[in-house]
């Protein structure tokens, strides 16, 4: 063992690269030429040989040096691995905003708002300070307990809002994933809570996919008394089956009537930020029915920027309530089809009824989608296919309109 005399008297020959003093337990004091001292403790972990520097001598006396040895033995002793245990202490050092829940959460929220879109990143932040803050958000994460998070979600339940109690979990488990990659906590506390809330099965909307029915629905929009602008939304709803939000905010400037295609810009469409600012444009073949529709609703509406004008102001476009009310009115309740509900109608009987494949309707709902091969498929090609899918989509639904009695071998590849 060492001596504070010999640690003095330490030295190192001009033409060597090292000379190590050993002392015990691993530990040892290593000297340069130049003349620095610096302890080091040698240990094995997992089978690899391993060294963890304790500073340099005399800043770090003899004792100091044997004190931080075992206190780094305790820890290998533990299953740890000293060095990588320092370094975590370290980098929560570096947090200097703080760890409780609010600071970790609002830190969370500005690395990520940036690929979100403005409207999902605002929600998200409304929904932590409405839901969260006022009862964590003071509290450091590493003292937050299960049993406390719980019950602070229990509260956004007893209001009977089931949904966002489950959306205030997922923000929570984000939270908790985010302040473990930075050394705020140890572990997600979030696990295994999702089972003691009310169960929340997400939002399906209701779509008729029996083909009698739907065409009992065809004929009722046909007859619609409304006005042309909500009349037109709700016969290209069907027809066309993109989202509500994407179909009422159309501008006559991205239609084409002659090549017969809605071209809708990815600054348009539900996504991240990112993909609306780099994404591919949405291409939406127009059939011979929604030409022929859009060149009657034209006079009205083609004066101005907005295909869908709303009534009080012709620079923004009918609300999501307009089609919906006009369901509601021919009694078709949220409960029996909604407007958003035509894309599972077109997905559901395009695929059963008509043989198409999904590559193609898949994208047509401007869905992500993988070939066999794992390939992204590219929303640009297959044009051709898609025109011929979309016109013998609206050829079959006016075959349902009339009432007809669609033969089992009535396929999209006859």
């Amino acid at each position: 063992m060492l001596t504070d005399i010999q640690c003095k008297s330490a030295s190192c020959a001009p033409d060597s690269r090292r000379e190590r003093y050993s002392d015990s337990g691993g530990l040892y004091l290593e000297v340069s030429p130049a003349g620095s001292k610096r302890w080091f403790w040698k240990y094995r972990i997992g089978g690899l040989e391993k060294r963890m520097a304790f500073g340099s001598y005399p800043e770090v006396s003899l004792k100091d040096a044997r004190v931080k040895r075992d206190a780094a033995k305790l820890l290998k002793s533990e299953g740890r691995d000293p060095v990588q245990h320092r370094k975590i202490e370290q980098l929560k050092v570096s947090n200097p905003l703080g760890d409780t829940f609010k600071v970790v959460a609002l830190e969370w929220h500005s690395r990520k708002v940036a690929s979100w879109s403005p409207g999902h990143g605002e929600r998200t932040l409304s929904q932590l300070r409405r839901d969260l803050f006022p009862w964590i958000g003071d509290r450091k994460m590493a003292d937050i307990t299960s049993i406390e998070l719980l019950a602070t979600l229990r509260k956004i339940e007893e209001r009977g809002a089931i949904e966002t109690a489950d959306r205030g979990l997922m923000l929570c488990r984000q939270t908790w994933r985010y302040a473990i990659a930075t050394g705020r906590v140890d572990r997600d506390i979030t696990t295994g809570l999702k089972g003691a809330l009310s169960p929340y099965r997400g939002k399906h909307f209701a779509a008729i996919t029996d083909p009698v029915q739907f065409g009992g629905l065809l004929r009722a929009i046909k007859h619609y008394k409304g006005g042309p602008v909500v009349r037109a939304a709700l016969q290209l709803a069907p027809l066309l089956f993109q989202r509500p939000g994407e179909l009422r905010s159309a501008e006559w400037s991205h239609i084409d009537l002659d090549d017969g295609l809605w071209t809708i810009p990815a600054a348009k469409m539900k996504g991240e930020k990112h993909a609306k600012e780099n994404g591919d444009p949405h291409l939406v073949p127009l059939s011979r029915q929604a030409i022929e529709i859009l060149k009657q609703l034209h006079p009205i509406s083609g004066h101005g920027r907005m295909v869908f004008p709303g009534e009080r102001s012709h620079e923004r476009p009918i609300s999501e309530n307009s089609v919906r009310t006009a369901l509601i009115t021919m009694g078709y309740t949220s409960d029996i089809q909604t407007w958003h509900g035509f894309r599972a109608t077109a997905r559901t009987m395009l695929a059963e009824r008509l043989d198409y494949d999904p590559l193609l309707i898949e994208p047509q709902l401007h869905h992500g989608v993988k070939d066999a091969n794992g390939r992204a498929y590219n929303r640009t090609q297959y044009l051709s296919q898609r025109r011929r899918m979309m016109q013998g989509w609206a050829d079959y639904l006016d075959i349902l309109a009339a009432g007809n009695v669609i033969n089992a071998d009535f396929k999209a590849a006859a």
